[in-house]
């Protein structure tokens, strides 16, 4: 029997209400040990599992005990997104229980000047994303584009990327990355 460390980890974590960043945090490991781990490109250590799961906080056994049960639901309201972004970053994700799902689509707002930050996002999977409006700017690689409404972007997360908003509007951008990685 396997189980999805990864898919798990994530759902407790959000259930707590702790951002990635904050989890590390509180277990003493880095971003991307956490990011790594939930994308199952990682698998940690009983030991490393055990200090992650003390920041939540959860014991083994209750870790490998709990089921969450797997999202039946189809249709989602505007104001069920959940909110997992923060400050001037918007990420409005479809569900709050992405367990045992493969695909996490968002509704993005970068405010003006909001950008991912100087150090490029790596992880397991694919994304790609339709710009609705405002301007922002993609760099996958050393590649570097300004998208605006319409325009889309689609690679593989392995690939270093970040994304900033140009200009003085927000931009709202759909995306789709799998697997989940937030």
């Amino acid at each position: 029997m396997s189980v999805d460390v990864g898919n798990r980890l994530r759902h407790l974590r959000m259930a707590h209400k702790l951002s990635q960043r904050e989890l590390a945090k509180r277990a003493g490991v880095t971003n991307s040990t956490i990011s790594l781990i939930e994308s199952n490109a990682s698998n940690p250590s009983v030991g490393a599992l055990k200090r992650i799961l003390d920041g939540i906080p959860i014991g083994l056994a209750e870790f490998f005990a709990f089921e969450p049960d797997k999202p039946k639901k189809a249709f989602y309201a505007a104001e069920e997104l959940v909110e997992i972004g923060k400050g001037k970053i918007s990420y409005r994700q479809i569900g709050d229980n992405l367990f045992g799902r493969s695909l996490q689509i968002l509704k993005e707002c970068y405010q003006p000047g909001a950008d991912t930050g100087k150090v490029p996002l790596v992880h397991e999977g694919e994304e790609g994303g339709i710009v609705l409006s405002g301007r922002l700017e993609v760099t996958v690689d050393e590649e570097r584009r300004i998208l605006g409404p319409g325009d889309a972007y689609y690679f593989e997360s392995r690939r270093p990327h970040r994304f900033r908003c140009v200009g003085p509007v927000a931009c709202e951008v759909i995306s789709a990355c799998t697997p989940p990685t937030f």
